[in-house]
C-alpha cells in the first residue's frame, strides 16, 4: 500500500454525505502529493496531513433578523478557520441555501493551498450562511448582514481573519457587513476585503478572479507551446462575477466567448455573447438568461431540462478553450468526453473544483491543458491581499498598477506550478504541480513553527 493510499484509508471512515466535497478535495491532494511524501519522510513524521485536514476551529452561530413584514427569521452562520501557518485566515463568505459545514470545509481546505500558491502571507479559511439573498429586498439583506456581523465580529480582525465575498456576497453585502463592524468596534480597519472603493476597497477586485483565470491560461498555453487564445472560440459557464469578467478579459485579448449559463439554462451565441446585455441582466436586473433571447433571437437558449442527464449543454459546444466558472462538480465525465471529442485544447477552472475527478482524469489522459482552480482562480485572493496592503498603508493603487501586479502574480503561479510538476516527474500535470507546491509551502511552515 502506498503512502497516499494509507493516508486516504485513515480518512475514509469519517466521510459522510455532508462532507463528500471536502473528502473529494482532500483525496485529490493526497494522491497528488504522493511523490513528495515518498521523497521526504519528514511530512509523515510531523503528521502534516493529519494536522492539515482538521480545521483549527469551526465557528457556528445563530443569526436572527427581521424581514420586511417584521417576522423573525433564523439562519445559521459559519466561519471555518482552517490554517494560519502562512498568515491570518483569508477566505470568502458565501450566502446560499446550500451552505453547510461540509461545503465550507471543502472551500476552506482549497483556500489554504490556493493562498499558499500566491506567495503572499495569508492562511486559509471560509465562511457564510444558508441565507438566500435571492428575492430579498435591500433592507432585508442589510438587516441580515448586520445580524450576521454581530456574531462574526468576535472572531475576525486584520491580523486574525479577513473575510471577503463569495457567492451571494458582493460589494453591497460587504459594505453592509463592514458598516456594522465599524458600528460595533468603532474601528476603521481592513477587516474585510472586496469593500466598495470609496471606503477602502481595491480597484479591480470584482474583475480579479475572472481576469486572473485568463492570465493563467495565456501563460499555460505559452509554456505548453500551444496557440494563443487570440481569435479562438471559448466557452464559459456561469453568469456571476467570475464568468462575466472572464468573458470581458477574453474579449480584451481577442478571443470569442460564445456561452454563459445560469441555474435554468445555457446561452449559446455563435457570434460572441453580448457582454453589456449580460451585465444588465445579471448585475442590474438579476433575471434569468432566458431574457437574452428577447434582444438576440438569433442566439440559442437551451433549458437545463432539455439536455441529457449527466451532461451540460455548455460543454457540448465546439471550442478551443473552456472556462467552468459556475460551481463545484458542474463539469462531469460526460462533459469532458464531449469537450475532448470536439477538440478542446485547454480547460481552466474559474469556479472552485468545478470538474469531477473522472473529468479531470479524462483531460489529463488526453493531454488537454488543464488548469485547476486552486491555481487558476487565485486572482481574487491575490487582489484581496493587495487590498489588505493598501488598507495597512492607508494608500490607494491605480487600476493599472493592480492589473499589472495581478497579471505578474498569475504568471508566477503558473510558472511555479509547471516547474514543480516537472521537478516531481509529472511534467504538464498542473493539478499535481499545484497541490505539491502549495502543500510544501504550508507544510514547511507548520514544521518550522512546531506543534
Amino acid at each position: 500500500m502506498t503512502i497516499a493510499e494509507r493516508e486516504i484509508k485513515k480518512f475514509e471512515q469519517s466521510n459522510c454525505a455532508e462532507n463528500h466535497v471536502f473528502y473529494q478535495a482532500m483525496e485529490e491532494v493526497i494522491y497528488s502529493i504522493a511523490p513528495l511524501l515518498e521523497s521526504d519522510d519528514k511530512y509523515t513524521r510531523y503528521a502534516i496531513l493529519e494536522r492539515l485536514v482538521v480545521p483549527d476551529r469551526i465557528i457556528k452561530f445563530k443569526v436572527t433578523w427581521l424581514d420586511d413584514t417584521n417576522a423573525i427569521q433564523v439562519n445559521t452562520g459559519f466561519r471555518v478557520q482552517f490554517n494560519n501557518a502562512l498568515g491570518p485566515y483569508k477566505g470568502g463568505l458565501r450566502f446560499h441555501p446550500s451552505v453547510n459545514e461540509g461545503i465550507l470545509k471543502f472551500l476552506g481546505f482549497e483556500q489554504i493551498l490556493k493562498n499558499a500558491l500566491t506567495g503572499l502571507p495569508i492562511g486559509g479559511g471560509k465562511g457564510g450562511s444558508d441565507f438566500d439573498p435571492k428575492g430579498k429586498s435591500d433592507f432585508e439583506i442589510m438587516k441580515f448582514c448586520a445580524a450576521f456581523m454581530k456574531e462574526l465580529h468576535k472572531y475576525i480582525g486584520p491580523r486574525i481573519d479577513i473575510p471577503a465575498g463569495d457567492i451571494g456576497v458582493g460589494g453591497r453585502e460587504i459594505g453592509y457587513l463592514f458598516g456594522e463592524y465599524k458600528r460595533i468596534t468603532s474601528s476603521y480597519e481592513g477587516v474585510l476585503t472586496g469593500k466598495p472603493f470609496m471606503f477602502g476597497g481595491s480597484l479591480m477586485r470584482p474583475e480579479a478572479t475572472g481576469y486572473g483565470v485568463v492570465y493563467f491560461t495565456e501563460k499555460m498555453l505559452e509554456i505548453e507551446e500551444k496557440d494563443s487564445l487570440d481569435g479562438k472560440i471559448c466557452t464559459v459557464s456561469g453568469a456571476g462575477n467570475v464568468a462575466l469578467h472572464a468573458i470581458e478579459k477574453l474579449y480584451h485579448i481577442g478571443a470569442i466567448p460564445v456561452s454563459c449559463t445560469d441555474s435554468k439554462g445555457t446561452i449559446y451565441d455563435a457570434r460572441g455573447v453580448d457582454l453589456p446585455l449580460l451585465k444588465e441582466l445579471k448585475l442590474e436586473k438579476r433575471v434569468s438568461l432566458q431574457e437574452y433571447i428577447k434582444a438576440h433571437p438569433e442566439a440559442e437558449y437551451i433549458p437545463v431540462e432539455a439536455y441529457p442527464e449527466g451532461g451540460h449543454a455548455v460543454w457540448d459546444i465546439q471550442c478551443y478553450a473552456a472556462f467552468p466558472c459556475a460551481t463545484q462538480n458542474e463539469l462531469t465525465d460526460v462533459d469532458a468526453q464531449n469537450l475532448i471529442v470536439n477538440g478542446v485544447v485547454s480547460v481552466s477552472e474559474g469556479a472552485n473544483m468545478p470538474s469531477t475527478p473522472k473529468a479531470i482524469n479524462d483531460f489529463l489522459s488526453h493531454k488537454v491543458c488543464f488548469a485547476p482552480a486552486k491555481a487558476a482562480n487565485a486572482g481574487g485572493v491575490a487582489v484581496s491581499e493587495f487590498e489588505m496592503s493598501q488598507n495597512a498603508s492607508m494608500t490607494r493603487w491605480s487600476f493599472e498598477k493592480v492589473d499589472i501586479k495581478l497579471k505578474e502574480t498569475m504568471q508566477q503561479i503558473c510558472k511555479r506550478v509547471a516547474l514543480t510538476a516537472q521537478d516531481y516527474g509529472v511534467k504538464g500535470n498542473y493539478v499535481d504541480g499545484a497541490n505539491i507546491a502549495g502543500f510544501k509551502q504550508v507544510a514547511d511552515a507548520m514544521i518550522a513553527e512546531g506543534i
